[in-house]
């Protein structure tokens, strides 16, 4: 009988091949199954031969040696769909496709603060690197809604026609729709810089790059930047950068959160986020079903949204803007619509307004905060009714007015509206450059109805033109 070690003195090279297959075999999750490209159109990469798990980062190899990060978007049989987030040049035919498993992360930490980043958290501003080490998903995690603070204490925007009408509470996630070219970005910016927040998250989706330095130089400052942090991936970057952007703002403002700090999150647009997820669909197959939206983008939206709001009870809490492109002006904008439904209040902006000259074009009538009667006094609310229902009567007789049709002392409710007309137009408008705090705010409003501003005598068609 041969014992072993006779064995391998015999077949030595035969006994060491065998106890190196056993040790690869000890170590064979370590093993990484590569594939290859199969298919390339538009921006869905096709691979085959490799299994990876959704959301996952997978390489890619060039024709110039760099591997080209990508993400797994979907699949179908044995077929993986990737998403890549950065330039696709030189990628050719049967390219090695290489999972890594890792899924998106954020850094995060105070050392974010003051600095400039693109989708993939990465710095912008020639700063250095940035030197934290905690991490969170981008994702993020689902949070139970019996655990979360209610709406109940105010917020102060800086501009008067939101603290006094629009009264906004630490906590809420509100809408500011309108079309291009109306004044989203300068009220944003007075906001940034006027809002009582610990620290700020802008987050510049899909938005054109020149708007980038402007906001940082122009709008925020070195006074302002000192507590923000600014999330910045333009028009010109993919579907994936422009989704990741969007999600990353949003987790540096949880992790700030969940440090119990008052947050403001900018979100410049939710609109663009949207695309961004309609071009990933279709690219990957799925149905268009409103206006060319297919349903994976209606089921994104909240995932985004719902992550903003207040913390657990005596936690911190991030208030967030979300702009929203109406197309045309149009309200009924599919996105706009599921914008409203998942929002705590919207912010319409008025091109007629903004044309004529008033700034910020915010259309009262169309506006509305869902949390304001939650955080403002009976008597606030009362006023601000008052105002409302005045200023209504006023536009909805407008035409009889402009035109001489309309006769003094027809309707008590009119004649009222003509002569508050002038100091509620008088009101709404603010300078870029001045906030207005919020018990400036309701003193002004409450002055609005003082017995010296209403003038009984004035002439209602040039009160139209006003």
């Amino acid at each position: 009988m041969i014992n072993v070690e006779t064995l391998k003195k015999r077949t030595p090279n035969w006994i060491e091949g065998l106890e190196g297959i056993q040790s690869r075999l000890e170590n064979i999750e370590n093993i990484v199954v590569e594939g290859r490209l199969s298919r390339m159109v538009g921006l869905t990469l096709e691979a085959v031969g490799c299994q990876s798990v959704v959301g996952a980062r997978c390489l890619v190899e060039s024709q110039e040696g760099k591997d080209i990060e990508a993400e797994v978007v979907g699949f179908s049989g044995d077929k993986l769909f990737l998403m890549p987030t950065e330039s696709i040049t030189g990628i050719h035919p049967n390219a090695r496709v290489i999972p890594t498993e890792h899924l998106y992360e954020a850094a995060v930490g105070d050392a974010v603060l003051g600095r400039v980043l693109d989708g993939a958290g990465k710095p912008l501003d020639n700063k250095g690197p940035l030197e934290t080490s905690d991490t969170v998903c981008l994702t993020g995690k689902p949070m139970n809604p019996l655990e979360r603070n209610p709406i109940r204490a105010p917020l102060d925007v800086g501009v008067r026609a939101i603290n006094a009408l629009l009264s906004v509470g630490r906590g809420q996630r509100m809408g500011l729709f309108a079309g291009s070219g109306v004044g989203k970005s300068v009220l944003l910016g007075m906001m940034t810089r006027y809002t009582s927040a610990d620290v700020i998250v802008v987050g510049m989706i899909g938005e054109r790059g020149r708007e980038v330095k402007e906001f940082i130089d122009n709008i925020l400052g070195p006074e302002g930047m000192a507590r923000a942090v600014v999330v910045a991936v333009p028009a010109d970057q993919t579907p994936v950068m422009r989704m990741h952007g969007a999600m990353l703002a949003t987790s540096i403002a949880e992790y700030f959160r969940d440090q119990g700090k008052d947050v403001l999150l900018l979100m410049d647009s939710l609109t663009r986020f949207a695309q961004a997820q309609r071009e990933i669909a279709l690219a990957i197959g799925e149905p268009p079903v409103t206006k060319g939206y297919p349903p994976s983008v209606f089921a994104r939206l909240p995932q985004l949204v719902e992550r903003a709001g207040n913390g657990k009870m005596g936690g911190g809490s991030i208030t967030a803007f979300y702009t929203v492109l109406t197309e045309g002006d149009d309200q009924q904008d599919p996105i706009a619509d599921a914008a409203r439904a998942i929002l705590d209040g919207h912010i319409v902006l008025s091109r007629q307004m903004a044309e004529s000259g008033h700034y910020p074009a915010i259309d009262v009538e169309a506006s509305i905060s869902r949390a304001m009667v939650d955080i403002v006094d009976p008597s606030h609310l009362a006023t601000v009714q008052s105002f409302k229902r005045l200023y209504s009567v006023y536009q909805q007789n407008v035409d009889l007015i402009s035109v001489g049709a309309y006769s003094r002392g027809s309707d008590t409710r009119i004649d009222e509206a003509i002569s508050m007309y002038p100091v509620f137009m008088q009101f709404l408008q603010q300078d870029l450059h001045n906030a207005v705090d919020w018990n400036q705010s309701l003193l002004d409003l409450h002055a609005v109805f003082s017995d010296q501003n209403t003038t009984d005598n004035a002439n209602p068609v040039a009160l139209a033109s006003t």
